[in-house]
């Protein structure tokens, strides 16, 4: 008896592009998006614990910084390693693999009694975290159906709120209420262990990704899947694609076609937005308790004010997972980026409570909806061969950024107080609104399959 007949790479992305939103797409979005939630609340976890070891340990704004920065440099090589083996061993597996690196790192750290063993351990959460982030947003674009591709993403990267508001509650709820609260909280993060378990087994691979590698029959049954359990509304008609060459595959070549004509202006310009949103976005949110309780609040209200903050993230990334499916994604990218540069000077000049937490909450509101734009821009401008490996890269360049950062901050408030440190946060956001129109804009059409 002979087998089904395979599909081919094009008519399966048609297929995928045609779906309706189902309950096999939200197992893969909440999936993944859990996996995005404990990422956040790990890294949000540091901002709290530098603010109380600064006091416990004495730590110099040195040591202090280098306390954040290790972490990104992990997380820089993690994101370019990360997206590499993606495009080579599949979405699934990397993601998998990362969360149980870091997560186990998370819970290790929370056992250490001194600087040197805690910049190790940091590293190497760094380096799981770096690598999930840009494989979650490629392994949930291909899924997606093109008319909502978009959002899903900035839907996905809303996970990262939930996250960091967790990260909030433990910081004002278990932290400060002892001398050992800040371990509790590091072993709070060793729950991604346990979760990588559930993605590797419970989660399909790309469709688009086997497909690419030429493992149609494993493709075909998951797109077969996906059909069958289309039962939250009508398929549409799958949209004609034109059959285009696939790209080299090795990892040298997926590097140096980054640079190729199509895509020169592109990769220039995401890199570009990645290094200054990562500077801007890290060197205010992992000093904010810390700047707040310098200034003279109590750790406990420095850390009520950020949770306060933290929560206005949420509507940030509602706000862009509608415009970015009404405005486009350049638009709206420039939008938030632009609402960012403003609400960092308004923050840097508060000088009462009030105004702390407007201009917080209004810098949380943007920034956190220009990355939730950012990330769904991402993967859209390079084909299937390629999207990882350019998402890990734009991402491990930001990591450069948010390595700087931490240490930028303390040289920056000595020169100039908060003031200072936040009009050049409002700078790199201005150069990132600028720079975001050098990029593609796909909204509602099919992902290149190449």
């Amino acid at each position: 008896m002979s087998g089904p007949t395979l599909s081919s790479s094009s008519t399966l992305a048609a297929r995928l592009d045609a779906l309706p939103f189902t309950r096999s797409h939200l197992r893969v979005l909440t999936g993944s998006g859990v996996g995005w939630a404990l990422d956040a609340m790990d890294v949000g976890l540091i901002s709290f614990i530098i603010a109380v070891l600064a006091q416990q340990w004495h730590l110099t704004p040195e040591e202090a910084g280098w306390i954040a920065s290790i972490g990104f440099i992990g997380m820089a090589i993690g994101a370019g390693v990360g997206g590499l083996l993606a495009d080579r061993l599949g979405r699934r597996q990397v993601f998998a693999l990362t969360l149980l690196v870091y997560g186990i790192a998370t819970g290790a750290s929370a056992l250490v009694g001194g600087v040197a063993m805690l910049l190790v351990f940091r590293f190497f959460v760094g380096l799981g975290l770096g690598a999930e982030l840009p494989v979650a947003s490629t392994y949930v674009s291909e899924f997606a159906p093109a008319a909502i591709r978009g959002r899903l993403i900035v839907i996905l990267e809303a996970f990262w709120a939930i996250g960091w508001t967790a990260a909030a509650v433990i910081g004002y709820l278990v932290v400060p209420v002892s001398d050992v609260g800040w371990r509790w909280a590091f072993a709070l993060g060793a729950v991604p262990a346990v979760y990588a378990i559930i993605v590797r087994w419970g989660l399909p691979e790309s469709p688009r990704w086997l497909a690419s590698r030429g493992r149609l029959a494993q493709a075909e049954r998951i797109v077969k899947s996906l059909e069958t359990r289309a039962v939250l509304g009508r398929p549409l008609q799958p949209r004609a694609q034109s059959a285009l060459p696939a790209l080299a595959l090795t990892s040298s070549a997926r590097l140096r076609a980054l640079w190729a004509p199509e895509f020169r202006l592109r990769t220039l310009s995401v890199w570009a937005v990645w290094f200054c949103v990562n500077f801007a976005y890290y060197g205010a949110f992992i000093w904010i308790p810390s700047i707040l309780f310098s200034a003279g609040y109590d750790l406990v209200k420095s850390f009520g004010f950020t949770l306060l903050i933290t929560l206005a993230q949420l509507p940030g990334y509602a706000a862009a997972a509608w415009l970015i499916e009404v405005w486009g994604r350049r638009l709206t990218l420039s939008v938030f980026l632009a609402g960012s540069a403003v609400s960092a000077v308004l923050f840097g000049i508060a000088d009462s409570e009030a105004t702390i937490i407007i201009t917080g909450m209004a810098l949380s509101f943007f920034n956190l909806g220009a990355w939730g734009a950012l990330y769904a821009v991402t993967p859209e401008i390079y084909p299937t061969s390629l999207r990882a490996t350019g998402a890990g890269w734009a991402a491990a360049v930001g990591r450069i950024a948010s390595i700087v950062a931490p240490l930028a901050v303390p040289v920056l408030l000595a020169q100039g107080g908060a003031p200072l440190a936040f009009v050049v946060f409002s700078a790199f956001f201005a150069i990132a609104t600028a720079t975001a129109w050098g990029l593609v804009d796909r909204r509602g059409a099919a992902l290149d399959d190449r």
